[in-house]
Order: structure tokens, then sequence, then C-alpha cells
């Protein structure tokens, strides 16, 4: 469990210093003046926790700032703890347990979110936890998609179903389900497409995937997953809407948090969608994509020991 934690506090390391330095600096033992309430509001906008989120933490604190002289970092960490806790109620996403056929997990998302490495580092996990795993290459459009996922599965030992470029990526996940079916595998996960600058012609792309799926299995996609960059800040929660409106989203996997200091988009992502999330990447190696949780998220961020 220490091992995972690690991961969390290496990966949110940019946005912890950023809190717990603000905090460090502002509570030295005197009341909180008007100065130190903006210096620390900067620095929760700058983690991208959300106008909402962000209120809430700073009139908290001012509530027991004012009744409490000696008010320390500690007491900052407490009540942000708490506010996050409150928000994010609900929020850790879980895969849905193989079945008798392969389960379908779908990855979307625009291009650069990291969605073809993320695949690959899912299907890794999965392995890594007892389960039969099959990759499909159904971004058919970016050129270099299929080889990336190809250089990984071959990298981790894991079954790929890819065509070529300009394939039809309906065809390919077809052809990838059936394939998962006649080896019995456990999952199924379908890497897509993403280029949402063409976005009615993505949308009815990932809704053709889903009606040929659903040919065999009714139930196909079981999960159908956004992959958002957590370097876009606030951003990625208009990108996550677009999709969840458009395809329907069961959870996020938010990637990239090792290279930024905006770590709280989570919680504004969250806030807003009400979407669990199921995996954080926190760095580039398959074993840095992380479930998340709650715990481990707020704890890593206030720069505290793992409970």
């Amino acid at each position: 469990m220490l091992k995972f934690f690690k991961k969390f506090k290496e990966g949110l390391a940019k946005t912890s210093q950023n809190l717990v330095a603000s905090s460090r600096g502002l509570f030295g033992g005197k009341r909180i003046d008007a100065a130190a309430i903006d210096q620390l509001e900067e620095a929760l906008y700058a983690s991208d926790f959300g106008l909402e989120t962000t209120e809430e933490i700073l009139d908290a604190v001012k509530r027991a700032s004012a009744e409490k002289r000696d008010f320390g970092g500690t007491d900052f960490a407490d009540i942000g703890s708490g506010v996050l806790r409150e928000v994010l109620a609900g929020s850790e996403g879980v895969l849905p347990v193989a079945g008798p056929s392969p389960t379908v997990i779908c990855l979307i998302g625009v291009n650069g979110s990291g969605k073809t490495t993320t695949a690959a580092k899912l299907a890794h996990r999965l392995q890594q936890e007892g389960s039969s795993v099959m990759l499909g290459a159904c971004d058919t459009f970016r050129a270099a998609a299929n080889e990336q996922l190809k250089i990984w599965a071959d990298r981790l030992s894991i079954d790929l179903v890819a065509s070529h470029q300009g394939a039809d990526s309906a065809a390919v996940a077809f052809d990838a389900h059936q394939a998962a079916r006649r080896r019995q595998k456990d999952y199924l996960i379908l890497d897509t497409a993403g280029r949402l600058h063409t976005k009615a012609n993505l949308m009815e792309e990932l809704a053709k995937i889903k009606r040929v799926l659903r040919k065999t299995d009714p139930a196909a996609p079981h999960c159908s997953l956004l992959v958002v960059d957590g370097s876009l800040g606030a951003n990625s929660i208009e990108q996550a809407a677009v999709f969840h409106e458009s395809f329907g989203l069961d959870g996020l996997i938010v990637t990239k948090l090792d290279g930024t200091s905006r770590g709280g988009a989570i919680v504004g992502i969250y806030r807003e969608l009400k979407v669990p999330i199921h995996y954080l990447g926190l760095g580039e190696q398959p074993e840095d994509l992380q479930p998340f949780t709650i715990d481990y998220y707020i704890n890593a961020l206030f720069g505290r020991e793992a409970a």
C-alpha cells in the first residue's frame, strides 16, 4: 500500500509543493490577514480546484482562523482535506467485473491526452491483477497510433488486433471483439480515435463502434472511459462534457498529473459532471497508472502520509 501511495506523492508533488509552501509561509502563529488570504486564494486557483471549491476552503479557513489565534498549516490541511472529502464523495470508479464473455472497455478522448499509452498501461495493470486482456487498435486515423500500441503490446506481452491506417475503426472493433471471444479473454480494451476538431465525424465513428459491438453483445461496451490530460486543468471540464453528452461516460482516467501543478482539476471535473474517476496517470512507466483513491489523493495533495 505504501508503494502505491508513493506514486501519488511523486505524481502530485508539484501541486502539493504549491499548497504546502503557501500554508507554511502564511500561518506563523498570527492571525490571517487579507494579504494572507489573497496568497492562499492564488495558490488554490493555481492548483485548479475551481471557483466553488476554492471559495468553500477559503470560507472555512476564515471561520477557523477567527476562532483560533495560532492557526497553522496543519489546520489548513485539515480544513482543505475536509472540504475535498465532501466534494469527492462517491468519486472512486470501479471497473465492471469480467463476465463469461469479454468485458469491453472503450477508451475515448482527444488526440494528445495519452489515450494509446493509457490503453497499454491499463491492459498491463489488469494482467498483473490476474486477468487475460486483449487490445484493439481502433484509432486508424492517426498514423502512429497502431505502431505505438504495437510497441507497447510487444513490450508488455499483450495480444493485439490491429489493421492498416484508414481502415474502418468499427470493423477493427468487431474483429477484436470476435478474437477476444474466441480466445476467452476477460477484457478487451479499445483505443479509439480522438480528432475532436471534426467533432461530428468523431462522434459518429464512436457511435458506429458501439452499434457494431452490440450486434454480438447488447451490453457492450461495458465501460466507456474518457482519458483527459490533467495538465489542461479546468479546460478539461468542457472536453469531458462534450464526450459525456455525445457518447455517455462511465468514468474518467486523468493523465499527465506528474508534470503539472494543476492537480486540483480532478475536483472541478468531478464536481461538474459527477463522473467517477477510475485511474490517475502519475508517470511514464506502466505501473504509474494507479487506481484513484480519495485518501491517497488528498493526503498527497496536502503533504501528509498515508493513513
